[in-house]
This record gives structure tokens, sequence and C-alpha cells, in this order.
């Protein structure tokens, strides 16, 4: 068995909440070796998705949020691999507006470890984004995913429904800087950063109110 790695896929589609919809383009990460691998958000395109797992068994499908450029991808390619989705309770309802007649598979709690191709990651619910945001911490990988949590440059949104400024502030400070300042940051939009190129910005980002 290879050791496990990380691909990365980005799909376009939409984002739709509170009335408004915007176009994005959307990271999906895959982490695992040539026999297994999770998906880490399945935005917008099953297939494509589908073909970057290739033969591989699918583990699982992780949910970082419950807003729908996130997961709307996610019933097809669990029909088609038969992987579970996983998302944390707390976003259920959020999971019910784009998904009214399925639910998820499972569901995810804080510090739950989930292991493929011999690699464990960790969950840290992070939220603020949306209630049941979560990160995924891959210590052996010297990485976290971030989701919409945090980004290079800042804090995700927090101007629309079920989010919250202080609770986002919290969830970056005491769950996501206090990892090794060398931790590679993989978010749901965009480019990579780090934890130390984003740690000494926490202040400017409160005085800012973002």
């Amino acid at each position: 068995m290879t050791a496990a790695r990380i691909e990365h896929l980005v799909t376009s589609g939409t984002f739709s909440l509170d009335g408004g919809t915007w176009d994005v383009d959307n990271n999906v990460w895959i982490v695992g070796d040539d026999e297994e691998a999770i998906v880490i958000d399945a935005a917008h395109d099953a297939e494509a998705i589908k073909a970057a797992v290739g033969d591989r068994i699918l583990k699982a499908i992780v949910c970082t949020h419950g807003h729908d450029d996130h997961i709307d991808a996610a019933p097809a390619l669990a029909d088609a691999t038969g992987a579970p989705i996983l998302i944390h309770l707390d976003d259920h309802l959020l999971w019910k507006h784009t998904h009214p007649d399925r639910n998820p598979d499972g569901y995810l709690s804080d510090m739950r470890r989930i292991t493929v191709a011999g690699t464990e990651l960790t969950v840290l619910h992070t939220p603020g984004h949306t209630p049941g945001a979560i990160s995924l911490h891959a210590p052996d990988l010297g990485t976290v995913f971030t989701g919409d949590t945090l980004f290079a440059g800042g804090p995700g949104a927090t101007g629309r429904s079920y989010s919250d400024f202080p609770t986002i502030i919290r969830s970056i400070r005491d769950r996501l800087l206090v990892l090794p300042v060398e931790t590679v940051v993989r978010t749901g939009h965009g480019e990579l950063t780090t934890i130390g190129t984003e740690a000494p910005h926490l202040q400017e980002w409160i005085d800012r109110g973002c």
C-alpha cells in the first residue's frame, strides 16, 4: 500500500442562500492512496469527482458544512460509490434545505477520528460560518482542511443566515491557530495558506469585524 496523498479538484456551480444565487468555484479534496480514499466536500459535479476517485474504495464523503455548494453532489456520489455521507448534526437543517428528501448517513462530532490509507484525520468543530462547520486536521500530512472557516487572508463570511462573526473568530483562535505554524490550510475556495501566515492577522480580523 502506498502512502496517503492529497488530490485536488476544482468544480464550478452556484451557491444559493437568503434569496440570492452566486457563481462559485469549489475545492474538492481527495485523501487516500491507490486502494481507498475519502472525499472532502462533494461540490457540484459527482461525475468528475467519481472519475477522480477512479476504482478506489470511497470510504466516506465528508461535508465541512451544509451550504449547498459543498453538498449538492453528495447524494449522487454516494449512490454511485456506496460511500456514506457524513456531516455535523448542527448543520442538519442546512442539509435539508438542499436535500429535503434524503438524510445524511451519519453525523460528525468534535474530535472524531476518520482513518483512510493509514492516515488519521481529526474532526474539529469550528462553527461560525455555519453552526455545524468542521475542519479536518491531518497531522501526518501536515495539513488542515478548513472548508469555509479559514481562508488565505481571513475568516469565512458571516453575513448570511446561520452564521456568526464572534463564533467564527473563537473557532479560528481556539481550534485552528493552535495548530503548528507550518500546517498547510486547504480551504473550500481559493488558494492555500498556512496557520503561521494567518495567525498574525487575528486582531486585524476582530477590529475589521469581518
